[in-house]
């Protein structure tokens, strides 16, 4: 997951059709994709978890292969879990450390279920190199 600095994120340019700034209470099936490359996801709070949603409809309903980027309140404890649901990318509130952000991903290396990004479970993968 590409970690970015509140100061390095620019938002979506009006009338950019590359990238999209996605409404929290927006339906992500009803998004017209074609030619998006990058999809802004919003947490309000650290406590609105809609965002979570989206991204998983946007991957593997939608099967959007483009940049999905986590904005507004994003903690370094949700990351992990941002990127299991398919975000790519994730704005940092100001003042948070980038390294204490990339820790979280040394920190859990891998999982035994499956997720948007890699929906086979671990054991499959497993199971189909024996």
């Amino acid at each position: 997951m590409k970690i970015l600095a509140s100061q390095d994120h620019q938002a979506p340019a009006e009338g950019d059709p590359r990238s999209v700034a996605l409404a929290n209470d927006a339906d992500a099936l009803a998004l017209a994709l074609d030619g998006v490359e990058r999809v802004d996801l919003h947490f309000p709070s650290f406590t609105d978890g809609r965002a979570f949603s989206q991204a998983f409809l946007l991957r593997r309903r939608r099967g959007f292969k483009g940049d999905i980027r986590a904005t507004g309140d994003v903690l370094i404890d949700q990351l992990v879990q941002m990127q299991r649901t398919g975000f790519s990318s994730a704005v940092l509130r100001e003042g948070v450390d980038a390294a204490d952000a990339q820790r979280q991903f040394e920190m859990f290396p891998g999982f035994y279920q499956g997720d948007a990004v890699n929906p086979k479970p671990i054991f499959a993968d497993k199971a189909a190199t024996v």
